[in-house]
């Protein structure tokens, strides 16, 4: 019987000092990641974390698992948990299967890191030619629902490891350690507010790195944050209320004034049959939507008929096919509506069902993350209002109809 391989174990303070080569090397030859690199604080996490992982704020590390890889790879590595950062991966996830999302993740970032030529990525990294230039989200979608074998990743985020560490009755350990980088067992507790602010720090650090780096040395994902993060930015619920004026305008004709009005020759617009709002609200319920989401999308529906007096608005909810459609008016309250689905994303299930029911609404207004993996519907059917959550990259736009994005507001819960 073979002797089961015994793994080496690797000096803690020598790994570091090969994290800290690993920044300057990225410094030197991939100023954005050096950058990025730099701002984050190096914790030995041998006794909770299998490979290496980040909070946004802390470089977590194994030190057997860093110690073991050259440095091209370690490189890759601490380049991949930059990205992690840069990209949000932490609050996207929303109510997504931890795996499935890492491994998404993990496709985006090393298809990224290969195209800059960083470091060399090690033997376990997920890279797959046809998910270049796909967002995390659509990935995730394809992954989940072909329910793909799970994968060993580069790493793990921190709120999967988080997970395992409570199952076995540890936790995060409040503080960041002494002076040597060792804190507690288990990642650093950070407050809302904290991780608020994190949020912050780390958009500022993308611009102040991006322009350290120069355009054109920074990877796609990068340069569609940067344009987000520059641009001037809409306010979506004016749009909204734009978008809901113009239909009451297009349902008011212009009418000789009744005998009631003998005073004036002036015409006035009047309503006929008395229909003011006839639209359809398509709500994404798939698994990518978490119910903070949802209460924004149910909020901005009933906001649209306290406004008006009269109105009928079909309301269903989807991910690969329509659930629970209802149809709304003055005396039916929107807060009995069930929403349901939490599967994939398919957005042409609106257009099938809406053709198969006979429905032509004057505006179609869709909310949700805009992550379809594959069409977005039928352009020639009906005017459509896209209102996309997109924290993290307001420069997703729909092919067609008008676009705006929403951030999730500080004061829901």
């Amino acid at each position: 019987m073979m002797a089961q391989e015994k793994i080496k174990e690797f000096d803690s303070n020598e790994v570091k000092k090969r994290i800290v080569q690993s920044r300057v090397r990225l410094l030197m030859n991939h100023a954005f990641f050096g950058n990025m690199a730099t701002r984050l604080i190096i914790k030995d996490a041998t006794d909770w974390c299998p490979t290496a992982a980040t909070d946004g704020k802390h470089l977590y590390y194994n030190k057997n698992f860093l110690g073991a890889l050259p440095d091209p790879e370690l490189d890759f590595v601490i380049a991949h948990e930059v990205l992690h950062c840069v990209y949000d991966h932490f609050d996207r996830r929303a109510t997504r299967d931890g795996q499935y999302w890492n491994m998404a993740g993990d496709y985006v970032i090393n298809n990224d890191l290969k195209k800059q030529g960083v470091g060399q990525m090690p033997s376990v990294g997920l890279w797959d030619p046809k998910y270049d230039e796909k967002y995390t989200e659509e990935i995730y979608d394809d992954l989940y629902a072909r329910q793909v074998d799970k994968q060993e990743t580069l790493d793990m985020h921190i709120d999967q490891l988080v997970e395992e560490l409570e199952k076995n009755g540890n936790g995060a350990s409040g503080d960041d350690g002494d002076q040597q980088g060792k804190g507690n067992s288990g990642p650093v507790k950070m407050s809302k507010e904290e991780k608020d602010q994190l949020k912050d720090e780390i958009k500022n650090a993308v611009l102040n790195a991006a322009q350290v780096a120069g355009a054109g040395n920074l990877p796609s994902g990068v340069e569609r944050l940067i344009k987000e993060l520059t641009e001037p930015k809409l306010d979506w619920k004016s749009m909204l209320d734009q978008q809901i004026t113009s239909i009451v305008k297009d349902d008011f004709t212009f009418m000789k004034p009744s005998r009631k009005a003998w005073h004036t020759d002036a015409i006035f617009p009047g309503l006929r049959n008395q229909e003011t709002i006839d639209i359809c609200v398509a709500v994404d319920t798939s698994g990518s939507i978490s119910r903070k989401q949802l209460m924004i999308f149910f909020s901005e529906i009933k906001s649209i008929m306290d406004q008006y007096t009269d109105y009928k608005i079909h309301v269903w909810s989807f991910d690969t096919e329509v659930h629970n459609p209802e149809i709304f008016t003055p005396d039916k309250l929107i807060t009995d509506y069930q929403p349901a689905g939490f599967g994939g994303t398919d957005f042409d299930a609106n257009w099938k069902f809406m053709k198969e029911q006979d429905i032509q609404p004057k505006k179609l207004i869709v909310f949700t993350d805009g992550y379809p993996f594959g069409s977005w519907g039928d352009e020639n059917y009906c005017d459509t209002l896209w209102v996309i959550h997109s924290n993290h990259d307001k420069s997703l736009k729909a092919p067609f109809g008008v676009t705006t994005h929403y951030e999730d507001s500080k004061e829901v819960a």
